[in-house]
Parts: structure tokens; C-alpha cells; sequence
């Protein structure tokens, strides 16, 4: 689309033009809303203020062959309490689509296809991982913390990596749209690809946290790290929408 401006004095007032930006998607499952409400409070709740009023599309797709009724009023509502921001659907069946727009979210733009990749970035062998370094780019607006993060503190590398060369003790809270490094004991709470980054990784150079996360996929300390990993240097990435923990070695 070509931008459009107004043509009524000297200046335009405003200006229409294509952006192509970053949103996080929820895979609406079941339109239960009690049990969504459920579900967002145990996921979110190690977490309150992962989210700051994040734009969010609402996929449809799995709802799509049921065409069951959505209460996107209440849905909308439900999201904006956890601090998710409803701009868009995308996937829905006609009626369901035509409820989203009645209650204010139109149909989202189709992404563009992403470009294919080598294989071997895709395809990642677990003991060639251990053997060889592993190069990760950084962001060019890498975000760098010298100091220790005490309880209550909480660092947000937005749009890019985080780098932390001091302890990130438990109670504190580190977060990055990319990926997370830790050349400290990680205590707290690790939070990368915060944007739905699948690639994104967490290093430690002692892994003990009270949480870590990838793209939305949690685990707690509910669940103990493996011997390998536990208060070593380690590596936390996602495969098939599980956190593979991995000892780093020099």
C-alpha cells in the first residue's frame, strides 16, 4: 500500500504506510473462558508482570471445525487483565470471525512465508551441541547488566538479547526477546524469546533457577534440573515445545 496523506493545507497531517510488526499469538484451544482464566493464572502466576498490555492475535484455527460460539467480549476482558492487549483473530470460521469483528477485532493480515533455512541450523544433534561450540549471534541492541540483581528487580532486554555478568539472585526477574546470558549463578527467574522466539536459548555459567522459560514453554523448581546441569554451566533451548537442559563444556 502506498502512503496516503491528506491534502488539506501545507503539511500532511498524517500518514498511512505498511509496518511489519513483531506480535505475540494465543492458540485459543477450548472456549472455555473459566478454564482459560484458570490456565493463565497457574502459567502467569510465577510471572505477574511478564506481559506489559503486549498487542496479542487470537488464533482460531483449532476452533474453526467446531464453529463453536466465542464470548470475545469477555475474552477480550479476560486478556487485558493478564496485561495482553486484543488487536486482531486470525483462523476462526466465517460466524466466528464475523463475532470477533461485532466485538471489535478484525481479521489479522496473513504473515508473510518465512524463508527457508539450511538444514543445518534447523536440525540440531545433541552430542555435536556438547562437542563444538554452539555460535549464537547477538542482537545489535543488546542490553548489558554488570551489576547483581537483588529480589523484587526486574530487567527487560526488549527486541534483543540480554547479557548479565553478575548474579541474578532468586526473587529477581530477567526477561529478553531473544536470548538470555547468565556468567553468574541464575537464581531468579529467566525469561528469553519473551516474543514467541522458538531459537531463543538461556546460558548459565551456574544454572539453579527458580524459573526458566522459552517462547511461552515454562519449567519451575517444582521440577528438579538433572544432575548434569544443576549449579554448572549449562545451556537451556527448545525442542518440539520441550526445555532441553545441556551442560556447557569448555
Amino acid at each position: 500500500m502506498a502512503g496516503v496523506a491528506s491534502t488539506g493545507g501545507a503539511f500532511p497531517v498524517f500518514d498511512l504506510k505498511n509496518t511489519n510488526l513483531p506480535l505475540l499469538a494465543l492458540q485459543l484451544k477450548s472456549a472455555d473462558l473459566a478454564a482459560l482464566a484458570e490456565e493463565l493464572g497457574r502459567r502467569l502466576g510465577e510471572t505477574p508482570n511478564l506481559f506489559n498490555h503486549d498487542p496479542l492475535v487470537i488464533d482460531l484455527g483449532v476452533l474453526r471445525e467446531a464453529d463453536g460460539a466465542v464470548d470475545f467480549a469477555a475474552l477480550i476482558v479476560l486478556l487485558r487483565d493478564s496485561r495482553l492487549q486484543p488487536v486482531a483473530v486470525a483462523g476462526g470460521s466465517p460466524s466466528q470471525m464475523e463475532a470477533a469483528l461485532a466485538a471489535g477485532l478484525p481479521e489479522a493480515p496473513e504473515a508473510p512465508a518465512p524463508k527457508p533455512r539450511p538444514v543445518r541450523e534447523v536440525e540440531v544433534i545433541k552430542e555435536v551441541v556438547r562437542e563444538v561450540p554452539v555460535e549464537v549471534p547477538v542482537a545489535a541492541n543488546t542490553l548489558v547488566i554488570d551489576k547483581p540483581l537483588r529480589s523484587g528487580q526486574q530487567v527487560y532486554a526488549k527486541g534483543g538479547d540480554l547479557v548479565v555478568l553478575a548474579a541474578v539472585n532468586f526473587g529477581a526477574e530477567v526477561i529478553a526477546d531473544g536470548h538470555i546470558h547468565v556468567y553468574a549463578p541464575l537464581r531468579g527467574k529467566a525469561i528469553a524469546g519473551h516474543r514467541g522466539n522458538t531459537q531463543a536459548r538461556i546460558f548459565s555459567t551456574c544454572l539453579e533457577p527458580e524459573l526458566i522459560a522459552i517462547a511461552g514453554v515454562y519449567r519451575t523448581t517444582e521440577t528438579a534440573l538433572p544432575a548434569e546441569v544443576q549449579g554448572k554451566p549449562a545451556q537451556v533451548r527448545l525442542v518440539d515445545d520441550k526445555l532441553v537442559m545441556e551442560p556447557l563444556k569448555s
